[in-house]
């Protein structure tokens, strides 16, 4: 893969918590922003999404007998906080940062506007983009994707804390396969837990190239850009 101008980098809830399961990790969130740093010097624009799963997750509380349209909407919330954590971090190390939020709270950040947050990219800004579409029932793994499209993302980067995409748990099953490429339909038939369904479908659609990768290990995601086979690449 060509050096991408423009990438989308999908980071879980959960990655935040580090090791304490819940809550934000300082450590794993100046990491995470460090990360970045360094591939925005490349000259690559970025923007991020992030989960909310560390802090609440919709599903869950609807799972709980939570009303899963308010229980959707509080764990949209929670990516927010996520995201304002983690523009606090990456300002720390003097990047400017923007974020947008489908849901509007103009005194906590932007709103979601598409070609505000492109015009954010074009001038060098970090983008990070909250409260996932702003619909209930859909995750923010759908929502990365759908930004990555709306914003002209050249692929979508899940960072992850396992090396890729095998055929089962790796952390569970010490026999699971792991496939440095797989397509979009192998995904699907095999119901791998990559991503959720209508996300995989949408990179599909649109032809928008995926990578899954160990965002825990230091550099990782300057290889990627530099264009090293780094984790599993999802295409066609």
């Amino acid at each position: 893969m060509k050096r991408p101008q423009r990438i989308l980098l999908k980071l879980s809830g959960e990655l935040l918590a580090g090791s304490g399961g819940h809550g934000i990790d300082e450590d794993v969130l100046s990491m995470l922003a460090a990360e970045v740093r360094d591939v925005h010097a490349l000259g690559v624009q970025v923007g991020v999404v992030l989960g909310g799963g560390n802090i609440f997750r919709g599903l869950a509380g609807s799972a709980r007998g939570m009303d899963r349209v308010a229980a959707d909407h509080m764990g949209m919330l929670a990516t927010v906080i996520n995201s304002l954590s983690l523009q606090h971090a990456l300002e720390k190390l003097g990047l400017f940062t923007r974020v947008l939020s489908a849901i509007q709270m103009d005194q906590v950040c932007e709103p979601w506007i598409r070609r505000r947050a492109v015009r954010h990219l074009e001038k060098g800004r970090i983008v990070v983009m909250a409260a996932g579409t702003g619909n209930p029932y859909f995750t923010t793994d759908t929502a990365a994707v759908l930004r990555a499209i709306e914003i002209g993302a050249d692929v979508v980067l899940k960072g992850t804390k396992v090396d890729g995409v095998y055929s089962g748990d790796p952390r569970q099953d010490p026999q699971a396969t792991f496939f440095p490429r797989i397509g979009y339909m192998d995904i699907l038939n095999r119901d791998l837990k990559v991503m959720d369904a209508t996300a995989i479908s949408l990179c599909r659609d649109n032809r928008l190239p995926l990578i899954v990768f160990n965002v825990g290990v230091r550099g990782n995601l300057v290889r990627i850009v530099n264009g090293e086979s780094v984790g599993t690449t999802v295409g066609d």
